[in-house]
C-alpha cells in the first residue's frame, strides 16, 4: 500500500522529474557544474582553473576535471595568460578560453541578425518589388559562389549520377541530403521512358530565414538547375512547412511534372532514400 501511495504521488507531481537512478543524479549534476565552468569562462575571458575554482566555489582538481572534459569535447582550449609589462619568474600561467564551437554553445542571434540584414537592404532600395529583387539578387550571388564550389565535384561525376554528387557536396555543407530514382509518369522505366531523380535535403540551415525571404529558396533553385544542366522544380521546401526540400530533377526527355507511385518499383541509387514524399511534398511550395 506504501508503494502504490508513493507511485500515486510521483504521478501527481509531473513537474519535478525524479531521475531513476543515483548514476542519473550524478551524471546531471556533472553536467550542470560542467556547464558553470563553460559560462564563467565566457562571462570573465579566459580563466585559470584557479580562478574558476575561486568564482565556482569548487576545487581546482574539480574544475581541472571538467576542463578536461570540455577541452576533449573541442568546447575550451588552454593558453599562455598575457602578461602586459614585464614577466616575473617561473612558468606562465596557463589559462583556458572558449572555442568557436564553445561560443557556439551558447544563445546565439544569426538568424535575426540575418533576417535583419535582408529587411535592411529590401528597404533601402526603397521597398516593394525593388526590395524583392534586391533581396534575389542578394540570394542569387549567395547560392551562386556556393554553386561554384560544387560545379568542381559535378564535373567528375559521370554523366548520370551528377544528381548524386550534387547530394554529397551539399551533406558536406549541412543539407543531409539524399537521393530517390523514379520512373517516369507512366510507371515504367526504359529507354523510351527515362526515370527522373528526387533530390532532398533533409535539413535546410538557413531555414528560418527562408520562411521570410522565399527568394533564398528560388535562388537554390535556379543554382541546381544550371548545375544540373536540366530544369528542375522545387515541389516542397522546408521553410514552408514540408518535412524536407524536395527537387524533381527529370531525365533527358522525361516529364517535367513527376507523380510518383508507391507502389511504381523505383529503385534507389546508391547512397539514396526510398521514403515517399508526402502529399505536401507533391506541390509547388509556392503556389
Amino acid at each position: 500500500m506504501r508503494e502504490r501511495q508513493r507511485e500515486t504521488e510521483a504521478e501527481a507531481a509531473p513537474d519535478f522529474p525524479v531521475p531513476a537512478t543515483s548514476a542519473e543524479v550524478l551524471l546531471d549534476g556533472h553536467r550542470a557544474t560542467r556547464d558553470r565552468v563553460a559560462r564563467s569562462i565566457l562571462d570573465h575571458g579566459p580563466s585559470s582553473a584557479a580562478d574558476l575554482a575561486s568564482r565556482l566555489g569548487l576545487t581546482a582538481a574539480a574544475v581541472r576535471r571538467h576542463l578536461d572534459g570540455l577541452a576533449a569535447a573541442g568546447l575550451v582550449e588552454s593558453r599562455e595568460q598575457r602578461v602586459y609589462g614585464s614577466r616575473g619568474r617561473g612558468r606562465p600561467a596557463k589559462v583556458f578560453a572558449l572555442t568557436e564551437c564553445g561560443r557556439d554553445a551558447f544563445y546565439q542571434a544569426y538568424d535575426q541578425l540575418a533576417a535583419d540584414a535582408l529587411r535592411w537592404i529590401a528597404e533601402a532600395v526603397g521597398g516593394g518589388k525593388a526590395g524583392e529583387e534586391a533581396v534575389a539578387a542578394f540570394a542569387r550571388a549567395r547560392f551562386g559562389r556556393q554553386g561554384e564550389r560544387y560545379l568542381s565535384v559535378l564535373e567528375r561525376a559521370a554523366a548520370g549520377q551528377r544528381t548524386e554528387a550534387l547530394a554529397q557536396a551539399l551533406s558536406a555543407d549541412g543539407y543531409a541530403a539524399t537521393v530517390r530514382r523514379v520512373p517516369s509518369a507512366s510507371g515504367k522505366a526504359g529507354p523510351s521512358s527515362p526515370a527522373g531523380a528526387q533530390l532532398c535535403q533533409h535539413h535546410c540551415p538557413v531555414a528560418h530565414i527562408a520562411e521570410q525571404f522565399p527568394q533564398l529558396c528560388e535562388a537554390e533553385t535556379e543554382v541546381f538547375s544550371r548545375l544540373l544542366g536540366t530544369h528542375v522544380q522545387r515541389l516542397a521546401t522546408i521553410a514552408h512547412g514540408d518535412g524536407v526540400c524536395t527537387t524533381y530533377v527529370p531525365a533527358p526527355g522525361a516529364a517535367p511534372s513527376p507523380a510518383p507511385d508507391a507502389d511504381s518499383g523505383a529503385a534507389p541509387t546508391a547512397g539514396t532514400t526510398t521514403e515517399e514524399p508526402t502529399a505536401s511534398a507533391r506541390r509547388n511550395p509556392h503556389d
